[in-house]
């Protein structure tokens, strides 16, 4: 069919006008839900702490914290030295001969007394047995004697208790018994004399002997050294060793044992001065059950020096520098839930005194103090900021729990 063509006109005006009536009504429609998004953001969060509350803190940054003291802070003297035995003793030969049997080995663990080291006993032995054998002769001499003193005691008057120990005390003499006793016990020494013992309980070092040697009397045999506790010695500059007494805690690491921290005690302080290098010996000893120290490690050593009571402490890596001017910064937890579960609160705060693990913290004008009982943030805390939805876990775990680190 053919329409007109002002059927035509009359279509396409109608047209138009619903298109545009469509882009128009489509406009504000879209405007007015925009509108209302505006408006919705904008509103103040009211509900946000029941909702963080009711979330378990969604999305909190997990983080270490350490709670701060108040307690005395030693400020450390540092010095480096060397294990040394605890005992230590060169043991040698006592008698001459040839080496029967060794007992032991090197770094071997003995005790006192032990026989280490056996020489020939077969000179020993015959002198021994001659000195028993004469010791039964001068005895059997000594009954003989004795029982004819008493038959003629018998004919006179009873003998004191003195006068019978005189006689007794002669007739020994007389018959060789206590020449013979005494012959004999030199026999057993010289027999024992054989016998290379243990001075002390400890370990074997430097061992010498070898099984068919001849050794003289006086020949090195072995080294026998103690080394549970074991000893380090270091010297310390005379403007440090006045803070140091007897007793004060210190920690030692070793460079042969590198990531162990070992605990020891100040044993003794020498009281002189060398006026060459200026310092003085201190002897510090630590446990050493399982032998890993060794006399002659290169020991660094820190000790208990100079002592600042009823400080605010905090761990040195709690403290964070921010801005230009470097100011001190500490994170501390708050509001805190029974899962370990808060926001953090920056405070700026001045330090003190220091050593290497903890930093004073006391009051200024310009800055705030935090109180013992209160934790602050040591893990995970460098790119934070305030106001921050934390969870504290164990500093081993922050990574795992998906935290970041520290720098």
């Amino acid at each position: 069919m053919t329409l007109s063509k002002g059927v035509l006109s009359l279509l396409t005006v109608a047209l138009i006008f619903a298109v545009v009536g469509g882009g128009v009504a489509w406009k504000m429609f879209s405007e007015s839900d925009s509108n209302g998004e505006t408006e919705r953001a904008e509103l103040p969060d009211t509900e946000g702490v029941e909702v963080a509350s009711a979330a378990g803190f969604a999305g909190a940054q997990p983080v270490a914290g350490t709670e701060v003291v108040r307690d005395t802070l030693w400020i450390n003297v540092t010095a480096n030295g060397e294990a040394d035995a605890n005992r230590r003793s060169l043991v040698a030969a006592r008698a001459s001969g040839v080496v029967e049997e060794v007992f032991v080995g090197e770094n071997q663990l003995v005790q006192a007394g032990e026989i280490l080291v056996q020489l020939d006993t077969v000179e020993a032995a015959i002198q021994l047995a001659q000195a028993r054998a004469q010791l039964a002769a001068r005895e059997a001499d000594f009954q003989e004697r004795q029982l004819y003193s008493g038959d003629v005691g018998s004919l006179r008057s009873p003998l004191t208790p003195e006068e019978r120990a005189e006689r007794e005390r002669l007739i020994r003499i007389e018959s060789g018994l206590q020449a013979a006793e005494f012959e004999v016990e030199q026999a057993e020494l010289n027999m024992d004399l054989t016998r290379v013992r243990a001075p002390f309980s400890g370990r074997v070092a430097d061992l010498e002997a070898v099984e068919g040697a001849y050794l003289s009397a006086g020949s090195e045999v072995l080294t026998l050294v103690q080394i549970d506790p074991i000893r380090v010695q270091v010297n310390v500059l005379e403007s440090d060793i006045l803070y140091l007494n007897t007793g004060r805690r210190a920690t030692v690491r070793f460079t042969a044992i590198p990531g162990e921290t070992f605990e020891a005690r100040v044993e003794s302080v020498n009281p002189l001065v060398d006026p060459e290098n200026r310092t003085g010996r201190v002897t510090l000893t630590l446990p050493n059950p399982g032998g890993m120290i060794r006399p002659g490690m290169y020991a660094a050593v820190s000790v208990e020096g100079q002592a600042y009571p009823d400080r605010i402490l905090v761990p040195r890596e709690a403290i964070v520098e921010r801005g230009d001017d470097r100011r001190k910064v500490v994170f501390v937890a708050t509001q805190l839930n029974e899962n370990g579960e808060g926001v953090t609160d920056w405070r700026y705060v001045t330090t003190g005194y220091s050593n290497e693990t903890h930093i004073e913290i006391v009051p200024a004008e310009d800055t705030y103090m935090v109180e013992p009982g209160e934790i602050v943030l040591t893990t995970a805390h460098h790119y934070i900021g305030h106001d921050v939805r934390i969870r504290l876990v164990d500093a081993d775990q922050v990574v795992a729990e998906g935290g970041i680190p520290g720098r």
